[in-house]
Order: C-alpha cells, then sequence, then structure tokens
C-alpha cells in the first residue's frame, strides 16, 4: 500500500558526498516523520536524521556537523545530503516513515535499503 523508493547510495571516497533520497508514494497518509536509519553488519539499526513536515530534525551525535536531511512536502521525498564522509559512515542506509493512523497512534514503514560504502 504505501511504497518506499531510495536512491542515492554508493562508493565514495573518504572526504567524499552524497545525496540520498526516498519517495513515499500510495494511498493518502498523513506523514509524521520522515527519514534515515543505518545499520552495519552485527551492528543494530542506529538513528541517523529525522524531519517532519513543519520542519523539525533530529540528527544522531556522529553526523549532525556532516549531514543535512531536508524535505519537500509536496512530492513526500526526503533527502539526506552526506559531507565529509568517513570510513565508519559505511552501512546500509534505510529510509523511515511514520505514518498517523489515529490522534495517538502510528504506523512505522521501510525502505529496501541502500547501501553506502566509504573507502579508498
Amino acid at each position: 500500500q504505501v511504497q518506499l523508493v531510495e536512491s542515492g547510495g554508493g562508493l565514495v571516497q573518504p572526504g567524499g558526498s552524497l545525496r540520498l533520497s526516498c519517495a513515499a508514494s500510495g494511498s493518502t497518509f498523513i506523514i509524521n516523520a520522515m527519514g534515515w536509519y543505518r545499520q552495519a553488519p552485527g551492528d543494530q539499526r542506529k538513528l541517523v536524521a529525522l524531519v517532519t513536515p513543519g520542519g523539525s530534525t533530529n540528527y544522531a551525535d556522529s553526523v549532525k556537523d556532516r549531514f543535512t536531511i531536508s524535505r519537500d512536502n509536496a512530492k513526500n521525498v526526503v533527502y539526506l545530503q552526506m559531507n565529509g564522509l568517513k570510513p565508519e559512515d559505511t552501512a546500509g542506509n534505510y529510509c523511515y516513515l511514520s505514518l498517523r493512523l489515529t490522534w495517538s497512534s502510528f504506523k512505522d514503514y521501510w525502505g529496501q535499503g541502500t547501501q553506502v560504502t566509504v573507502s579508498s
């Protein structure tokens, strides 16, 4: 019913940049929050950045000075501009969508993931 289409991952050298995109489509919905999580092999999935339709943002401490999340509410698209990439940023990156079902209930959706590899 709801689809998340991700793009922008790839291989980049340390210090390089990438921009991830995620487009949400499907039936009518109200977005509570949208953003990105990442997961390295053997590790848990962790928050990278979130943004709300109103523009509030939340970043992991490790990326605050290097990454920027933004959104286009009209297109239901969220972006993650990643600058100054480091080897420790290497991970599968997953688009995240939280939809409001009622005034007090929500449902989570996940993208398939796009790989970011930072290496020489």
